[in-house]
């Protein structure tokens, strides 16, 4: 009868422990403390991770601990200083003070904390294993440029599901336009996003998402791939360097002529900001763009290069560039060491080893000075990379490799031109991003003294990451009833950053044209007599004037005065 007895309770032994366990967690502070139990043991697991893996932590040991805190509501900065949440450094204009007033979701970020929020985590999630909106295609178009080359423009579309929801959604949005409030960038045609990725190429999970996001609000999305990448045909022997944005503008001016009465727009993913920054500079106020934005851009290309990246990332950045000369090495052995650049072991050597002739092969002879070059292209010789005279003559010295590195990055750092922009551009960064340089060597003399550029800091994000806690009601044109899906915070904010800018651009002409006067215009529109966009000559580099952040806060109110949005094509 005992034996009988005590098999009976090691029977039932399991089940009344797990009973018990569960009546215990029905309790809310036993709750609490087994929830912070077994997330310190998971940072703990993670910590020992992330030294196995070489990956730098967070200085905050404990932000595992804290919740996301709601910024004040003053978060327009005049200055560097670090403070927790976020943070908007810029000059204090006109369209500052509109976007914090009409943009509710750069005044009320609720970004994950850890785990769902650690910057490794969100990283990689972004760049490898994200959502992907399984519905989203594409069709593709190879735009053939001047001097031989193909770049690829893919346009997203969906199944009939999406067509059928975007049919109601141009039904209803029309409803809007009729009376109530619409969205601002929505013109009698649809607005054309343009998305640049990665300067290594390829369609990562964080930009698919941001496709399907822009195309569910009506947007036509189209990606720009460069020559070599993502199953781009490579013509010539020649790819495009960090900053020359000679492609893109063909590719702008190509996507102009097809829709050429709608809005265009542009967001560049990561080091994608290279030739997006470029082109905005090179081009200026002959810019097709009405906006753009930056998600955690690579700002300072040559510094960026020159900082070394933990060895996970760094060698999966090797890897995919690698990949792509690889599969084109018969083609550039008569041009460069492939076998040199397919053995290099950081970022600068590589692209050092492909752009620069004192790295490239001994054999070869090294560029001529211009005088030589324009001598050599009268008599109709063609140049190093096989491109004819014409072609060779209209791209100026980027049709010869670089002298140095250090001549490289003065015809490719992306600010090099910051002067000339004459669109706004939003850049959204955060300090935890593993990929870049450390949040303290950002330019912010440029932003608080530019009246286009706008800097989104966070403390939280990663890179290209920006993960939203849970759902979130946002403002700004939105119902208040409305909730917003979980996903991206950057996707949410960069498309909102376009619908108040457009409004805001319409209410600055509506509002000049009403008073008579050129404050406040901002002319769009382009007639006849307008002269098309030119490229400038790459060896005329401007310089960037920046002021110190104490100079810019003292004049701040009385430049704000003087600044109009009004658009000069004078270029």
């Amino acid at each position: 009868m005992a034996s009988f007895v005590w098999d009976y309770l090691l029977w039932l032994g399991p089940s009344l422990l797990l009973l018990l366990l569960y009546l215990a967690l029905c309790r809310p502070r036993i709750r609490g403390w087994t929830r912070l139990a077994v997330r310190a043991a998971s940072w703990r697991l993670w910590v020992i991770i992330c030294v196995i893996l070489e990956l730098p932590l967070d200085r905050n040991m404990r932000a595992w601990t804290r919740e996301p805190k709601s910024p004040g509501e003053d978060i327009l900065s005049g200055s560097g200083q670090a403070s927790d949440g976020q943070r908007l450094i810029c000059k204090p204009t006109a369209l500052a003070k509109y976007l914090l007033h009409h943009c509710g979701c750069l005044a009320r970020p609720r970004l994950a904390s850890w785990p769902k929020g650690d910057p490794h985590l969100q990283t990689l999630s972004s760049l490898l294993c994200g959502q992907q909106g399984h519905t989203l295609q594409f069709t593709r178009d190879n735009l053939f440029l001047r001097d031989g080359g193909i770049v690829a423009l893919d346009w997203a579309v969906g199944t009939r599901l999406d067509e059928v929801v975007g049919r109601r959604r141009w039904e209803g949005r029309k409803e809007h336009q009729s009376g109530g409030k619409s969205l601002g960038c929505f013109t009698a045609t649809p607005p054309v996003l343009l998305l640049i990725p990665e300067s290594w190429g390829g369609m990562t999970p964080h930009l698919k998402l941001l496709c399907h996001q822009a195309m569910r609000l009506g947007f036509y999305v189209v990606v720009f791939h460069a020559r070599g990448t993502a199953g781009c045909p490579l013509t010539t022997a020649r790819l495009t360097e960090f900053g020359d944005p000679a492609d893109l503008e063909q590719a702008v001016a190509y996507v102009h002529n097809r829709h050429p009465s709608s809005v265009m727009v542009a967001v560049s993913e990561g080091s994608g900001s290279g030739i997006l920054l470029s082109y905005l500079g090179e081009c200026g106020s002959s810019s097709y763009l009405t906006a753009a934005a930056a998600i955690s851009p690579v700002l300072q290309g040559q510094l960026w290069f020159e900082t070394v990246m933990p060895s996970i990332y760094r060698w999966g950045v090797l890897f995919l560039r690698k990949l792509q000369l690889s599969r084109y090495a018969s083609s550039f052995r008569g041009v460069l060491d492939v076998d040199r650049a397919l053995s290099c072991s950081s970022l600068r050597d590589l692209e050092e080893t492909l752009s620069c002739s004192s790295a490239q092969l001994q054999q070869r002879t090294p560029s001529p000075p211009i005088s030589s070059r324009k001598s050599r292209l009268s008599n109709g010789s063609h140049s190093s990379q096989g491109l004819a005279p014409s072609v060779a003559w209209s791209l100026g010295e980027r049709a010869y490799p670089a002298k140095d590195w250090d001549n490289y990055w003065e015809r490719n750092e992306p600010l090099r031109d910051a002067d000339e922009v004459a669109v706004p551009v939003l850049c959204i960064r955060s300090r935890d991003d593993p990929l870049l340089p450390p949040a303290s060597t950002l330019p912010l003399p440029l932003f608080l003294s530019n009246p286009y550029f706008l800097l989104v800091l966070t403390d939280r994000g990663g890179h290209c990451g920006f993960t939203l806690e849970g759902r979130e009601e946002m403002e700004g044109g939105r119902d208040g009833n409305e909730v917003e899906e979980k996903g991206n915070w950057s996707h949410i904010a960069v498309l909102e950053y376009f619908r108040v800018v457009a409004d805001f651009l319409k209410r600055e002409e509506r509002d000049g044209v009403s008073s008579d006067g050129p404050r406040g215009e901002y002319s769009r529109s382009r007639t006849s007599d307008v002269a098309p966009p030119r490229r400038r000559r790459a060896n005329m580099i401007r310089k960037q004037r920046l002021e110190t952040p104490e100079e810019s806060s003292v004049d701040a109110e009385e430049e704000e005065d003087d600044f109009t949005w009004k658009r000069s094509y004078t270029r």
